[in-house]
């Protein structure tokens, strides 16, 4: 979303969610301990991955954004034994 709305046209605030799954044979493979290139521990207790995220970036000056960020994750790795896990950054961002 434009920070026009609220008067300053430089910022940006972003809000986005997404639910994602595994396909059944996928899940039987994790589930018999198999791994995978970035999930997988051999105790999956299956459930679909949820993500939630939102940003505001904030431009004081042209040329420099300063960006917050929050990510919420239920179930990572697509394993319900795991998480919530909270994630907050910061990004910088400048150019001459």
């Amino acid at each position: 979303m434009s920070g026009n709305a609220w008067g300053r046209t430089r910022d940006h605030f972003g809000l986005a969610t997404v639910i994602s799954g595994l396909s059944g044979p996928h899940e039987d493979y994790l589930a018999a301990g198999g791994y995978g290139f970035i999930i997988g521990d051999g105790a999956l207790d299956y459930a679909p991955e949820q993500a939630i995220e939102t940003y505001y970036s904030w431009v004081p000056l042209p040329g420099l954004g300063v960006s917050p960020d929050y990510q919420f994750l239920r179930n990572p790795g697509y394993n319900q034994a795991r998480g919530p896990v909270h994630v907050i950054s910061l990004r910088l961002h400048y150019e001459i």
